[in-house]
């Protein structure tokens, strides 16, 4: 189990919050956090090396997107809470298709902000772990603190 911090000291220490995952692999991969106090979509970047595993492409999500993105969260989140006590199965997941109409209209919606734009700045993000449950509607048990890369942008 990987060291947690208090949210606290976590923000003392500049580290800041991650509202969405898009994709986990051996580390957050993608999704929605705060960079300088606003939100920015974060995607790993395939071309990383070993001594760059935690970089990723940066760039900011307007209010509009960011209010959607949550929105789409939130119905995972509040399904998760079902599955992890048991009421629902794996089979129920709404990322699935054709399970959560709105997840699904979500999903259309926010496909072309997904994608890194060719001007997305390169960061490197520190990870830390709270002390809260892992997904939960308000965001993530992870936060990031960012700095920048050796290579700047794209």
């Amino acid at each position: 189990m990987a060291e947690t911090w208090d949210e606290v000291q976590l923000i003392a220490d500049g580290f800041e919050r991650v509202y969405v995952e898009l994709e986990w692999s051996s580390g957050p991969r993608a999704g929605l956090a705060d960079v300088d106090g606003k939100p920015h979509y974060f995607q790993g970047n395939d071309w990383n090396d070993a001594d760059e595993a935690d970089e990723y492409s940066v760039w900011p999500a307007s209010f509009a997107v960011v209010e959607l993105e949550r929105e789409q969260w939130a119905i995972f989140a509040r399904w998760n809470e079902r599955h992890e006590a048991g009421t629902v199965g794996p089979e129920t997941h709404p990322g699935q298709g054709g399970i959560d109409a709105r997840y699904d209209e979500l999903a259309l919606l926010l496909a072309q902000y997904r994608q890194a734009p060719d001007d997305a700045r390169r960061l490197v993000g520190e990870v830390r772990f709270d002390a809260g449950p892992r997904y939960r509607v308000e965001g993530l048990d992870y936060w990031f603190r960012w700095r920048p890369s050796r290579c700047g942008r794209r």
